[in-house]
């Protein structure tokens, strides 16, 4: 079961993402309508994706998901907004590591793509890790024979 927090001041954005996404997949998801409160549960709690609003009045998106990516480094971070300023853009991709900037109003069967897309690019990466781990580990064994 994989956890998804979402997070937008719009209260309206949050039920029809939660209406949505419930029941479309493997996953339990979380609604936040403020970043300081979502970051406070981040910190206590383990989320396989994080998918924020750019725009927000206490901390934006991209700030956001910065502190999430630094906070929960094996985490996917998407932004979901109606703003589109290109430079915006490629600075949360940069900045926060962002895999995906989809646009709002989103197309429903393009949102629950990208999300399974997220959560299995991040199994990816996991198990890549795991794997290189396992081998440094055989590597010192072998070393010291």
């Amino acid at each position: 079961m994989y956890r998804i927090m979402i997070i937008d001041d719009e209260p309206n954005i949050l039920n029809a993402l939660q209406r949505v996404l419930g029941g479309k997949g493997d996953w339990e998801i979380e609604t936040y309508d403020s970043a300081g409160d979502a970051f406070k549960r981040a910190q206590t709690a383990n989320f396989e994706l994080f998918v924020s609003d750019y725009r927000m009045p206490e901390m934006d998106g991209v700030e956001f998901l910065t502190r999430v990516k630094d906070l929960q480094p094996e985490s996917m971070r998407m932004i979901l907004s109606g703003f589109t300023d290109l430079e915006a853009l490629l600075g949360s991709i940069n900045k926060a590591e962002i895999f995906r900037f989809i646009c709002k109003p989103w197309n429903d069967y393009e949102l629950v793509a990208a999300i399974k897309q997220a959560l299995a690019h991040r199994d990816v990466r996991v198990e890549n890790r795991r794997l290189a781990d396992q081998v440094r580990q055989q590597q010192v064994e072998l070393e010291n024979r």
